[in-house]
């Protein structure tokens, strides 16, 4: 059963600069675990939530090995509502590679930040539909 995440996100943006962790290429949504030193250094570990791999793989080329340990990635996405250090990349999203600003992957409804680079060919993930709504 697939759960509508209305409610549950904030809907402004928020903007992680962060390590990667690890990847976790998992049915039904894979998440990206990622440390973001806050400006005294101490690091807290989110989560971000994505697609499954499937969805990944087609749309974005994604493997197991897109993202390695260490990698410093930048991750713009809606937190959890709670507060929790979790977000949602299932709208307005984006994640690129911090130094080359290679785009990894974008929802169809994002605005790019100034600078990101969009490898040939890549598309976007289709924006869920609003409200649940079929046109």
């Amino acid at each position: 059963a697939h759960h509508g995440d209305a409610g549950r996100y904030d809907e402004n943006l928020v903007t992680l600069n962060g390590s990667i962790v690890e990847l976790q290429m998992i049915n039904p949504h894979s998440i990206i675990v990622v440390d973001v030193p806050d400006a005294n250094g101490k690091s807290t570990r989110w989560q971000a939530e994505m697609g499954g791999p499937n969805a990944l793989a087609r749309g974005f080329g994604w493997t197991r090995n897109t993202l390695k340990a260490g990698d410093k990635v930048t991750i713009i996405g809606r937190r959890v509502k709670s507060g929790a250090p979790y977000m949602n990349l299932t709208e307005r999203a984006v994640v690129y590679m911090t130094d080359s600003k290679k785009l990894l992957f974008r929802t169809a409804n994002a605005e790019l930040p100034a600078g990101v680079v969009v490898p040939q060919g890549m598309g976007a993930a289709p924006a869920p539909p609003a409200g649940g709504a079929a046109y």
